[in-house]
C-alpha cells in the first residue's frame, strides 16, 4: 500500500530529472442519491466525497521535445482512453505550450472499484504538470479543465473532502469526521454507464441537507443495481456485515465499514485477507496532493 506519509517522503520516487512522488489518493462516497436524469442525458447527483490515505503515485520527468508518454501501461487500457495522458494532452493545449513529459503511474487503487482511481490520477497529472510546466492556471481552470475528462476529476483536483451537486462538479468543502475504513474490492469491474443506464435505477430521491447527511442519511441510490448486476458485491456486503455496516461506494465494485481506530480496523483486515483485496486506510479532508504541490512552490 502506498499511503500519504509514503507520498510525503517520497516513496516510490525516481532518479535524475525525475520528479517523484505524486500522490494521487483514492476516494470514499459517503453519500450517493440520484435526483433525476437531466436533459443533456447525465443524471442530478448529491454526494459527499472524502479522500482516504490510500494512493496511486505519480513520477513526471520533463522532455526536450513535445512527447506526452507514458512509461508503462495499464493492461487493457489504449493510449486513447487513458487519463493520464488524456489529461496531460488537454492541459498542453488549454495552455497553448509544446512541453513535452515522461509519465510513469505507480497503480495501486483497482480500477472500476468506485475509488475514482483513474479520475485522482488524471487530476495529479493536471495540476502537477501546471506546476512542472509553470502555467500559472488557478485551481477553477484545473477544475474546469478535469470536468472534461469526468465528473469526478474536479474535487480531487480541488483537493478537499467536499458535498457535491450537479454531476458532482458543485463542490461545497466540508470538515467530516476522519474515522479509519476498511475497504474491500471484490474481483469485477462495475461500469459506470451501464447502472446509471439501467431502466431500474432510482431516478427520483428527494433532495437532501448537509444536515441530512450528518444526521445519518448515508445511503445510496446505485446499491440495489449493482447487487443485481454484480453478484460478487452482493456477498462482499453481506461478508462485511460481520465486521461492520457494509455500504457501497460510488458505483463500486468496493465496498467499506467504518471504524473509531486503527486498531480495530487493521484487526478486521485479518479476517478478508486472501479472500478479497483488503486494506486499512485513515479518512482524510485534505488530499495529500495539496501537500506535495507546497513542497514545491
Amino acid at each position: 500500500m502506498i499511503s500519504a506519509a509514503d507520498a510525503s517522503a517520497g516513496v516510490g520516487g525516481g532518479a535524475g530529472d525525475w520528479s517523484p512522488a505524486w500522490p494521487a489518493p483514492a476516494k470514499l462516497n459517503l453519500m450517493l442519491r440520484v435526483l433525476r436524469r437531466r436533459v443533456d442525458g447525465y443524471h442530478e447527483l448529491q454526494t459527499v466525497f472524502q479522500f482516504i490515505d490510500h494512493c496511486d503515485l505519480l513520477d513526471f520527468r520533463l522532455r526536450a521535445d513535445d512527447l506526452i508518454r507514458r512509461c508503462d501501461s495499464l493492461s487493457g487500457v489504449s493510449d486513447d482512453q487513458d487519463l493520464t495522458l488524456r489529461a496531460a494532452r488537454l492541459l498542453r493545449e488549454r495552455a497553448g505550450t509544446e512541453t513535452g513529459v515522461d509519465i510513469r503511474l505507480h497503480k495501486r487503487l483497482p480500477m472500476g472499484g468506485g475509488l475514482g482511481g483513474g479520475s485522482s490520477d488524471a487530476a495529479t497529472v493536471l495540476v502537477a504538470l501546471n506546476r512542472l510546466w509553470n502555467l500559472g492556471l488557478g485551481l477553477d481552470e484545473l477544475a474546469e479543465l478535469g470536468l472534461c475528462l469526468g465528473a469526478d476529476v474536479p474535487v480531487f483536483v480541488r483537493g478537499q473532502a467536499a458535498w457535491g451537486e450537479g454531476v458532482g462538479e458543485r463542490l461545497e468543502p466540508v470538515e467530516l469526521p476522519r474515522p479509519w475504513y476498511l475497504v474491500l474490492a471484490p474481483d469485477c469491474h462495475v461500469s459506470t454507464a451501464e447502472v446509471f443506464n439501467d431502466p431500474e435505477l432510482t431516478r427520483n430521491d428527494p433532495r437532501r441537507t448537509i444536515s441530512d447527511f450528518l444526521a445519518g442519511e448515508q445511503g445510496n441510490s446505485c446499491l440495489p443495481v449493482v447487487c443485481k448486476r454484480h453478484p460478487e458485491v452482493a456477498l462482499a456486503l453481506r461478508r462485511l456485515h460481520s465486521v461492520g455496516e457494509g455500504r457501497l461506494t460510488g458505483t463500486g465494485a468496493c465496498v467499506f465499514a467504518v471504524f473509531e481506530s486503527e486498531d480495530r480496523a487493521r484487526s478486521a483486515v485479518g479476517q478478508f485477507e486472501g479472500e478479497y483485496t483488503v486494506f486499512a486506510a485513515r479518512g482524510m479532508n485534505r488530499s495529500p496532493l495539496l501537500d506535495r504541490v507546497e513542497r514545491i512552490d
